[in-house]
């Protein structure tokens, strides 16, 4: 039974090897780097056609999404130019045409000529905007052997020329080999360095198959390679900042009129206004729900007697600390949707729905940002009251225009100013769509409250020791009833260190491990809240290791492949 496994397995490789037509006994690429910030590209291949093909063909990627240092993606199209392929007819696309396509592709052959046996091409061609900057090192990451070749490589070699200043070594150079993804540093071929030369070949008996591929990362010091930025005429390539600068013009004069609020005067005020929990008070202050609005609203709770909060000691070397949620009574009736919405989404077990006495912070994370996502929705709706029905009349025509225009617009660019007029037209309109939210204005009632919110703020910012104790004197809760507002307003611990030569014991619903002084109070509080708002508003993404270099083989640019045809 094993044998015939055995010789179907076989049989299945050398059918697939077979389906090929053609192998790569022999394939050289000879790249030369120029400091003008472009590199030349030489690729040799010594092919033996099993079957009657009319040529090779060898595509190349050239839209890729690169990841900076801080973690942003961004789009990035590479230009391939002053092609040649010599003793030989090829077809590429049009210029026109390769800046919507995401491959180029090098067509090389007759169609009414087939070949038999060994074959040479040799293709040339040049590489723009092809570097990655950033402030550390200038990475050239180019894969010489992509992995969507349709053919055994049996033997490659390559060398690369960099710009004479430049000193090659172990510790910049890296090659990677085998399936996309391997990190290791390649065993598969032998490497040779000089100054400013790096070249290299498979070992004996070292097959680069289909799927598999050959990728160099250099690091080059910051200067030695000039970013390449192309200019053209102003208008043909970048006309379009016209109509998006009328866009943003007419945006923003709309917006004076149905969206910026009317200027109000701060009234000085030692307390926050009646009825008007910390949530509230930041979105109305900036007219925003962020996540940080409702994250005051445990303060808020703990002060009324609801919750406390434990914060729990790391345990171990490598562990990290944790803070505990324990009920103590249920919401009040006259509670907010947006309150019972966490409130109730924090002591309900997800998987049985019962309700639960306890819940730590750090068992929120990947889950809870649904509930958070609805408590901001929930919160905004809650707001409404307080600004114009016309500035929502004219947000929702705004949609619908700028939509409308998004559409119309994209277009025209892309027709008449490429890939760049249509990606600054639909993003200018994306843009604009976020900041359509901002098209409201508050009315006469939320105008008072915004006057005392500011009067409020701008106490917080400047309070001094004496008229704190005497409001201390009035209530001795003072300090509890108002610091829910300065973590909405982002002013906790300026708020928190007002209050340390008062002798002011810490709140009795937070049990900390730093102390019982307000310095120590405010310093676990501050970590406690910034841990429990990246826990309850993470989303679960996937993520990968790197090593040797932080590169992988198939990374960085020259995807592609190629084959027979």
């Amino acid at each position: 039974m094993v044998y015939r496994i055995v010789l179907l397995l076989a049989f299945l490789c050398w059918s697939f090897g077979h389906a090929q037509g053609f192998t790569v006994n022999n394939f050289k690429v000879d790249i030369t780097i120029h400091k003008e910030g472009y590199f030349d590209v030489v690729e040799n291949y010594d092919v033996n056609f099993e079957e009657p093909k009319h040529g090779i063909y060898r595509t190349i990627q050239t839209l890729y999404e690169v990841q900076d240092s801080t973690g942003a993606i961004s789009k990035r199209r590479i230009q391939i130019k002053d092609i040649e392929v010599p003793n030989h007819k090829f077809d590429i696309p049009f210029n026109f045409m390769q800046k919507y396509q995401e491959n180029l592709d090098i067509k090389i052959g007759d169609k009414d000529i087939t070949l038999l046996g060994p074959q040479h091409y040799e293709i040339r061609y040049r590489v723009y905007n092809a570097f990655i900057f950033d402030e550390a090192n200038i990475q050239f990451y180019w894969n010489i052997k992509p992995d969507g070749w349709d053919a055994n490589f049996n033997q490659i070699s390559f060398t690369i020329n960099v710009p004479q200043d430049v000193y090659l070594s172990k510790e910049n150079t890296f090659l990677y080999s085998g399936k996309t993804g391997t990190t290791g540093v390649s065993t598969d071929f032998q490497t040779y360095f000089t100054n400013s030369q790096f070249s290299g070949s498979s070992k004996l008996g070292s097959i680069s198959y289909p799927g598999q591929s050959v990728t160099v990362l250099i690091k080059m010091p910051v200067g030695a390679i000039a970013e390449y930025k192309p200019w053209w005429p102003f208008w043909t390539n970048y006309g379009y900042v016209f109509p998006v600068g009328m866009m943003i013009v007419a945006f923003f004069w709309v917006w004076r009129i149905f969206g910026r609020d009317e200027r109000v005067i701060a009234t000085t005020t030692y307390y926050p206004p009646d009825n008007i929990d910390p949530a509230m008070a930041g979105f109305l202050i900036n007219d925003r729900e962020d996540y940080s609005d409702l994250i005051a609203l445990f303060p808020y709770w703990g002060m009324k007697g609801l919750i406390r909060i434990e914060e729990i000691s790391k345990k171990g070397i490598f562990g990290s600390k944790d803070t505990k949620i324990i009920k103590l009574k249920p919401l009040p009736a006259d509670a907010t949707v947006y309150e019972r919405e966490i409130f109730n989404g924090l002591f309900t077990d997800t998987t049985t729905k019962e309700e639960k006495d306890e819940v730590l912070i750090s068992s929120l994370k990947n889950s809870f940002y649904t509930k958070m996502n609805s408590a901001k929705e929930l919160l905004n709706e809650k707001a409404q009251p307080f600004y114009e029905g016309e500035s929502k009349k004219v947000q929702g025509i705004l949609y619908v225009v700028l939509i409308l225009l998004a559409l119309a617009l994209t277009a025209i660019g892309l027709f008449v100013w490429g890939f760049m007029g249509a990606a600054a037209m639909i993003i200018t309109c994306l843009v604009l769509i976020y900041l359509n939210k901002y098209m409201i204005k508050k009315n006469d009632k939320g105008n008072r409250l915004l006057s005392e919110l500011k009067g409020f703020k701008r106490f917080v910012k400047v309070a001094e020791e004496n008229k704190l104790k005497m409001l201390l004197e009035e209530d001795p809760h003072y300090f509890e009833s108002t610091m829910g507002y300065a973590l909405a307003f982002g002013m906790f611990s300026r708020w928190a260190k007002k209050f340390d030569a008062l002798n002011l014991p810490p709140p009795n619903w937070y049990i900390g491990q730093s102390g019982m002084s307000m310095h120590g109070f405010s310093k676990s509080f501050s970590s406690s809240m910034s841990q429990a708002q990246s826990n309850m508003v993470s989303i679960p993404s996937s993520s990968g290791g790197g090593s040797s270099g932080g590169g992988s083989s198939g990374g960085g640019f020259g995807g592609g492949g190629g084959g027979s045809w």
